[in-house]
């Protein structure tokens, strides 16, 4: 049995975003019950060269609606990257949410061999489609959903595995 560019993508995606989203949601509380300002947390890394917790979360979901858009063969959304809150963030995921659920099956069945161009590191990068998928956009957005989780887990939110996987 096969499984479909659309069951290997859109609701992967969301499921994963879902889960990122109520991890967003303890931090808040977290926050809050220890009255630290939430811009802390936003703004935290695992390493001073790495992207803060913010970026994490703005790449994460540009990964998802990007590779979802160019499976569809359809434009890429453009996001701002003006998030300062945990409010902003929740609203991010759900306008990523929102515009992976409103490409069909249809539109990304198919895709497996469709050519797929985008610009890394200001050069070129040609996939196939089903490689596009399964060998960059998936794995780069685990990559900033993973590193959101863990900088979260390294500043004390109560967090767990179980959070992390959400209801796949």
């Amino acid at each position: 049995m096969s499984i479909s560019m659309y069951d290997a993508s859109s609701p992967r995606f969301v499921s994963m975003l879902r889960s990122l989203d109520a991890i967003l949601a303890k931090a808040e509380a977290h926050a809050a019950a220890r009255k630290i300002d939430p811009a802390v947390l936003l703004a935290a890394r695992l390493f001073p060269d790495m992207f803060a917790f913010t970026r994490q979360v703005q790449i994460a979901c540009d990964h998802a609606k990007g590779a979802v858009a160019r499976l569809a063969g359809v434009e890429v959304p453009k996001f701002e990257d003006t998030e300062q809150s945990f409010t902003d963030l929740h609203a991010r995921i759900a306008k990523t949410i929102a515009f992976i659920e409103s490409v069909s099956a249809a539109q990304l069945n198919g895709s497996e061999e469709r050519d797929v161009t985008l610009k890394v590191g200001g050069q070129d990068m040609t996939f196939k489609g089903q490689a596009y998928l399964l060998g960059f956009a998936q794995p780069n957005f685990h990559f900033h959903v993973v590193t959101a989780y863990n900088i979260l887990r390294h500043n004390g939110v109560e967090i767990g595995k179980r959070d992390y996987l959400g209801n796949p």
